[in-house]
């Protein structure tokens, strides 16, 4: 029943958790993550009182016992809305983390010899997909400039070139555009 919820990595934290509230929905239990918690039951209580309690409290219980797959990451907690902000906190902190890490990455990759000029491209383009699920946008110009910059001083004219035209290129035509460059400064080498 749970096969449509991907398996909790740093890196899917969003879609899983999207995952686990709709998930929890169906099933009609995400009544103690939408609702504060109602007064304990006393001998006072009325019978709507004690049940609105007990659904509070079902739902709260089988909603902590639906997450021990991933208590390993974190204490263990007897409420729903206290393990969800303890895994929230925790994987906040993770993608803040990767998304440094991938703006590290993306901002000191340079075209190499040993590559190509296609990869390079694809591997920045990737980390520019990576950074943008963990909500850091890059726009399209943004990312053709960038990529233009991390280009060799063999490529100076054809950057040249591109800025003296006024049409912008999307980064499949820049790939297109580089590809053949590259094969141009190849075969004037050769």
């Amino acid at each position: 029943m749970r096969l449509d919820i991907p398996e909790l990595w740093g890196d899917n934290y969003k879609i899983w958790k999207e995952r686990i509230l709709l998930h929890l929905g169906w099933m009609d239990m995400d009544y103690a993550i939408r609702k504060d918690e109602p007064p304990a039951v006393t001998e006072q209580s009325t019978p709507v009182e004690i049940a609105l309690y007990e659904r509070w409290e079902r739902s709260n219980r089988l909603s902590v016992v639906f997450h021990q797959d991933i208590r390993g990451f974190v204490e263990q907690y007897d409420k729903v809305r206290d393990l969800l902000k303890a895994i929230d906190d925790q994987f906040v902190t993770s993608e803040k983390s990767l998304a440094s890490t991938l703006i590290m990455k993306f901002s000191s990759l340079r075209l190499t010899t040993v590559k190509g000029v296609r990869e390079h491209i694809m591997q920045m383009r990737d980390i520019a997909a990576q950074l943008k699920k963990l909500e850091v946008d890059l726009s399209k110009s943004f990312l053709v400039h960038f990529i233009l910059n991390t280009l060799p001083q063999q490529y100076e004219s054809f950057k040249i070139s591109y800025n003296t035209h006024k049409h912008k290129w999307s980064i499949n035509e820049l790939m297109t555009m580089c590809v053949q460059e590259e094969e141009r400064l190849c075969d004037g080498i050769g």
